[in-house]
Order: C-alpha cells, then structure tokens, then sequence
C-alpha cells in the first residue's frame, strides 16, 4: 500500500507530461496541415526547371519535325524561294 501511496505522483507526472504533448499536437495540428497543403499547392524549384526542360523538348522536337518537312520541300522544289527557307516553328519563341 505505501509503495502504490509512492507511485501515485509519479503515474500523475507521466500523465500530465503525455495530456501536454496531446494538447501540443492538437494545437500544432492546424499549421502542420496548412504547411502540408501549401507544399502540394506550389511547385518547387527544381519542379519547375524540370517542367520546363520537358516542355523545351518538346517544342524543340516540334522545330526538328517542321525543319526536315521544310527540306524535303526543298529538295523536291530547289527553285522555289519559298519552299527553301524555314518560316516555321521556333523553339523558345
């Protein structure tokens, strides 16, 4: 009996110390989730250097594409002016 009399502060301290860290994560929880939700929001750096190295293939792809259709133009028409110079897609523009 005087043993439990000598555990009973200790059992209330170690409570108290868990009720605090629940009341903290309680507290804390709204700022986590809104820091959470703003990292699926926005695009990082290196995200968007990515999307934009793939988007910049793509349109150079494009220009490759369009350039050869332009030379073949121009091989089967070598007197056409219009037919060998390149008026079309630009990467980058």
């Amino acid at each position: 009996m005087r043993a439990s009399i000598l555990l009973l502060p200790l059992l209330a301290l170690a409570a108290s110390g868990c009720v605090a860290q629940t009341a903290w994560n309680v507290a804390t929880l709204p700022v986590k989730a809104t820091g959470k939700a703003i990292d699926w929001t926005t695009t990082s750096q290196s995200e968007s250097d990515r999307n934009y190295g793939r988007k910049m293939r793509k349109q150079e792809a494009e220009e490759g594409k369009q350039r050869r259709k332009a030379a073949e133009r121009c091989k089967k028409h070598p007197d056409d002016q219009d037919a060998c110079q390149y008026q079309g897609y630009r990467a980058g523009y």
